[in-house]
């Protein structure tokens, strides 16, 4: 049994910042790329940012500059570092991970999301 969890999350004002947190737990053997996703309101779920087991990183174009993705592999955990918030990053966010499971099952495993909502 795998699982990932997510913290962090709430009402931030515009031009604020949050940390979003997402531990993997369970039967683990490795984990390769972990990611976070959103959706927005009305909208299709987007790929916000992704990084691999080695620490190379990618993001949308909106979030560049003002997110940083980044990862703690002795605890299984990715991070999300949202500065400069904009109310159009309102969504749930959600991570994810391929993950290897000690059965040699791989496959991508989704958090549960977390609602972050930019409003003043």
């Amino acid at each position: 049994q795998v699982q990932l969890v997510e913290s962090g999350g709430g009402l931030v004002q515009p031009g604020g910042s949050m940390r979003l947190s997402c531990a993997a737990s369970g039967d683990i053997l490795s984990i390769n790329t972990m990611a976070w996703h959103r959706q927005a309101p009305g909208k299709g779920r987007e790929l916000v940012a992704l990084i691999t087991s080695g620490g190379i990183t990618n993001s949308t174009d909106s979030v560049k500059g003002r997110f940083t993705i980044s990862r703690d592999n002795a605890k299984n955990t990715v991070f999300l570092q949202m500065n400069s918030l904009k109310p159009d990053d309102t969504a749930v966010y959600y991570c994810l991970a391929d993950i290897v499971a000690t059965t040699n099952l791989r496959k991508w495993y989704w958090g549960q999301g977390t609602l972050v909502t930019v409003s003043s």
